[in-house]
């Protein structure tokens, strides 16, 4: 009874190798990029002189990807069928082809003749000075614009500083610590009588300073 089983179990096993190697291949014949992939190369040349056109661009269009042809205009990469591929160079139009969807093989090649493309720049006139005094005086007259340390001299200059402070207005912290100086002062000084500064040498310094200043000029 026991090698009966041995038997049957043998033969099962013999039956789903067998099922799964004819699996295999009908698998792979039907697997739709097998025979997709093609290797497009071939050489762009000038259509005029038939010169091999170097650093070419070979773009496949919406895959984002291509190459560049060598310094003779050859080049090779590979594709899918259906591929739209578009050559492109400076001073030439650009070139289009598509890879058939119904090639037999793997391998295509390509001849592709580029016609020189012509760009007309707008004239430019060149007049000279009519004399050289109408030269020299619009040379002295043309305005200048300051460099970087001209412009930083005059950023930093101690005058324009000074009217700068005084047209602007206090912020929220300054006012907040003037504030609370006042009430300082006053909490110090608080139950007497404040001192007089008409006898103070500093108080008198920074008057004769703001003096000086024109702090106390009249500004109209």
């Amino acid at each position: 009874m026991m090698r009966l089983l041995r038997y049957l179990f043998l033969l099962l096993s013999l039956s789903c190798l067998q099922k799964g190697w004819s699996q295999q291949p009908q698998q792979a014949n039907q697997n739709p990029y097998r025979d997709s992939v093609v290797q497009l190369y071939g050489v762009v040349m000038t259509a005029d002189s038939l010169q091999g056109i170097p650093s070419c661009s070979v773009i496949v269009e919406g895959k984002g990807r291509g190459t560049i042809t060598s310094y003779d205009g050859v080049f090779s990469i590979a594709v899918l069928k259906g591929d739209r591929i578009t050559f492109s160079s400076v001073g030439y139009k650009d070139r289009s082809i598509l890879i058939p969807r119904d090639l037999v093989g793997n391998q295509y090649s390509v001849i592709q003749l580029l016609i020189s493309d012509t760009t007309y720049l707008p004239a430019t006139i060149l007049k000279p000075r009519p004399t050289r005094e109408q030269f020299e005086r619009d040379f002295v007259n043309n305005k200048v614009a300051d460099d970087m340390y001209e412009t930083a001299r005059k950023n930093t200059n101690e005058a324009t500083l000074r009217e700068l402070i005084k047209a602007m207005p206090a912020d929220g912290r300054e006012a907040v610590n003037y504030q609370i100086r006042q009430q300082a002062n006053k909490a110090y000084y608080s139950g007497q009588l404040p001192p007089m500064n008409i006898l103070n040498p500093a108080a008198w310094a920074e008057f004769i300073r703001a003096w000086k200043r024109g702090d106390f000029k009249k500004k109209g």
